[in-house]
């Protein structure tokens, strides 16, 4: 079996949008997604994005 090339660049993105993910799920009303809109979901998303980042 041949192992793929391994690119730091692209390996980097990926963890950091993954543990965005993370952080996400520690919600439960944005993992679930209570909101009906997509607008307020987005907005809840980017508030939480902002709370976790400034407080880590």
């Amino acid at each position: 079996r041949a192992i793929p090339p391994f690119d730091p660049v692209a390996y980097r993105k990926r963890n950091l949008i993954e543990r965005a993910f993370c952080r996400l799920k520690d919600w439960r009303a944005i993992a679930t997604r209570y909101d009906k809109t997509a607008r307020n979901f987005l907005a809840g998303i980017c508030l939480v994005l902002a709370v976790t980042s400034w407080i880590s």
